[in-house]
């Protein structure tokens, strides 16, 4: 698994290249939780997604897209707020082989 650099804003928009994608993801706070939406070479995966603790961010396989967002909850088993990104609440990228093996 490899962490994906997020900061406590928010909104905001994070750019990485995973796995050989070019991947764009937006996170942002509303007042029922924190929502993300992923984009991977120029193709959107997810709009609108609520992210939860240790529930995978793109609920289905999609073609073009290669592994899976988590986001994990370092003191507990909270779902992400903005406030805690980079600290207490962390995103992870699985592999694709990582991504198997918990599905």
């Amino acid at each position: 698994m490899l962490e994906v650099p997020i900061q406590s804003t928010p909104s905001q928009l994070v750019k990485a290249v995973l796995a050989g994608q070019n991947v764009q993801i937006a996170l942002y706070q509303k007042d029922v939780g924190l929502f993300c939406d992923v984009n991977s070479d120029g193709v959107e995966i997810v709009s609108g997604v609520i992210c939860r603790n240790a529930v995978p961010i793109v609920c289905r396989e999609y073609a073009g897209f290669s592994g899976n967002l988590v986001f994990f909850d370092m003191q507990g088993s909270q779902d992400p707020e903005y406030s805690g990104l980079g600290g207490r609440y962390m995103l992870g990228y699985l592999t694709a082989e990582e991504n198997a093996s918990i599905a």
